[in-house]
């Protein structure tokens, strides 16, 4: 068997005919720089996040940058973040002029650790981003009580996330703004790059607006230095084809999650530890990860029988080479490279079948007993209320 980490192909069929002709109606109009699909989309996207604004933006990366530069954001500015994220987070912070600082995670969730922020803050730091990672929020109440303590902004990089919520609320409305990429494999993805901030500062969404087109408010006028930056008008004409699904695409996900934590638990939850959903969130399942042993080896052996993984991050954002001069040093961050060591993907999309589940699921079962990996010699990794020593048994 083939099994892919995505396959959008069923996805596309399913709404062909309604995206060719949403895409015929845009060209028809001759209208292609932020028309009315723009318009609405950022609309439905701001209540759907229960906030005021929606600023659609070229990409997911340029989110994060331009809300970081309208929150006020300056050069030598420190900016906390997780160091176990895609580059764009880092790169964001450090395209904006500031400095990023990195602080280790949360081992259950993969998500920043609150109880490390408050020792890295310092005179100069200016904001917070939490990435929540893989479609599960990050704890927003204990990140919004030391922002609000410290004057800190919040920038939510919720690249992963758009959909999940916490406690009720939904990405954006516990911190100053939050960013959507609207990148082809996201749960809500366009056919080519887009994003999109929201917020309700009011003041932050004007001067996101702004900084869009070139800095420019009235037309060819500059006060602020900003960048070419805008989401495309047939990328939200097919996102808004699309958006009425994304509930029930993260519905079908939070089902395969299910399934696949279901099975591998019955036979391997001593050995491996499945994705965690924390009191109080809502989970999209962006990606089904597993903290596993001899991750690189399980990877080779499904590679060999057909199936698709990913390994989402296999170097952390504070040993890239790119961010040498900040002085990082391998174990300065030890949860965070731990996961960089265990971290794998599962295939995980809407349309995936259970027959494609079962395959996977025996092949990771396959793998562990030739190991000769039992219940008897390992730890039980499964536990929620895991700590750091409880995940020696990935070492």
């Amino acid at each position: 068997m083939k099994i892919q980490m995505l396959d959008l192909s069923e996805q596309y069929q399913s709404m062909r005919e309604e995206v060719i002709a949403k895409m015929d109606e845009v060209m028809s109009s001759s209208q292609f720089i932020l028309g009315s699909n723009v318009k609405q989309l950022e609309a439905d996207i701001a209540k759907y996040s229960n906030v005021d604004h929606g600023i659609g933006v070229g990409n997911g990366s340029d989110a994060i940058h331009i809300a970081l530069q309208a929150a006020g954001v300056e050069t030598g500015d420190e900016v906390i973040t997780t160091a176990f994220t895609f580059f764009a987070t880092g790169g964001a912070i450090a395209r904006a002029g500031a400095v990023p600082v990195y602080v280790d995670i949360d081992p259950v969730t993969f998500n920043i650790d609150p109880s490390k922020i408050e020792s890295v803050i310092t005179k100069k730091t200016k904001a917070i981003i939490p990435v929540h990672l893989y479609g599960q929020m990050a704890d927003m109440e204990a990140i919004r009580e030391i922002a609000d303590k410290h004057n800190l902004v919040i920038v939510e990089d919720a690249a992963q996330a758009i959909g999940a919520k916490q406690n009720g609320h939904s990405v954006g409305e516990l911190g100053t703004a939050a960013t959507y990429s609207f990148f082809p494999t996201k749960n809500l993805g366009a056919y080519g790059d887009g994003g999109m901030i929201v917020t309700n500062n009011e003041e932050l969404a004007e001067k996101a607006r702004v900084i869009r087109v070139h800095g420019s408010k009235p037309k060819y006028y500059h006060h602020v230095l900003g960048y070419n930056s805008r989401l495309d008008e047939l990328q939200a004409a097919i996102l808004n084809v699309k958006f009425p699904h994304l509930d029930k695409w993260s519905h079908a996900r939070r089902e395969r999650a299910a399934y696949y934590t279901d099975k591998l638990n019955e036979k391997l939850e001593e050995v491996l530890q499945t994705p965690v959903q924390k009191k109080g969130n809502y989970h999209v399942f962006h990606q089904y990860t597993l903290r596993v042993p001899k991750r690189d080896g399980l990877q080779q052996y499904l590679k060999e029988q057909g199936v698709s993984t990913m390994v989402y991050y296999p170097m952390p954002l504070h040993v890239q080479p790119v961010f040498k001069e900040l002085g990082y040093q391998e174990g300065d961050l030890p949860e965070t490279e731990k996961a960089a060591k265990e971290a794998i993907s599962l295939p995980m999309y809407p349309e995936l079948k259970q027959e494609d589940q079962d395959y996977v699921i025996e092949k990771i079962i396959e793998f562990y007993q030739s190991e000769g990996r039992t219940n008897e010699d390992t730890d039980n990794c499964r536990d929620t209320a895991a700590t750091s020593e409880s995940s020696t048994c990935f070492s």
